[in-house]
């Protein structure tokens, strides 16, 4: 038969473990409340190969395969199962933007450029003007102190000179001939 002590721990207990999941609670909204205001850092995930309109069009039917990996770069992907083909993928993520995905595959008859089919490339020139859109440009800060700004500082003494013990060695190199 439970004796009064045993009813108030038991009391106490049940009263600690609602005050603990209470405390839960309260800590998961504020640290979720936290969460809404501390966003992390993102950056921005570049993959694979960026291949320009301008390189595109410098593609000439007939030309080597040396010539087209100068042109494009090294393609992202070479198939053993279809040699007569390289495929260039391009992929930006960026924060609060739309993923950007361009696709071009390059064909070969034999090791000479036949045709290059795929994505409509822009412009070097559109493509870097896209990389500036929807980045936070905050206020620039003031580089250069006024003179009143600089008067709150004491000037310091110049630094006494190294002794020669601690100079560097002066070295002398051979004509180049």
């Amino acid at each position: 038969m439970p004796t009064q002590a045993h009813r108030c721990t038991r009391l106490g207990l049940i009263l600690l473990i609602g005050a603990t999941v209470a405390a839960c609670s309260s800590f998961d909204n504020a640290t979720q409340r936290l969460a809404g205001v501390v966003t992390p850092y993102k950056i921005d995930i570049v993959q694979g190969n960026f291949v320009s309109r301008e390189q595109v069009e410098a593609l000439q039917p007939g030309m080597g395969r040396q010539q087209v990996r100068e042109i494009l770069g090294t393609p992202l992907v070479t198939s053993l199962f279809h040699s007569d083909r390289w495929e260039y993928v391009f992929t930006l993520k960026r924060p609060n933007v739309e993923i950007q995905t361009r696709k071009l595959t390059v064909f070969f008859k034999g090791d000479t450029f036949e045709r290059a089919e795929g994505d409509e490339m822009p412009s070097e020139s559109e493509f870097v003007a896209t990389l500036g859109k929807n980045k936070a440009t905050g206020a620039v800060p003031v580089l250069e102190a006024t003179e009143a700004q600089l008067a709150r500082f004491p000037a310091r003494a110049p630094a006494p000179p190294a002794p020669a013990a601690l100079a560097p060695a002066r070295t002398s190199y051979p004509p180049l001939e």
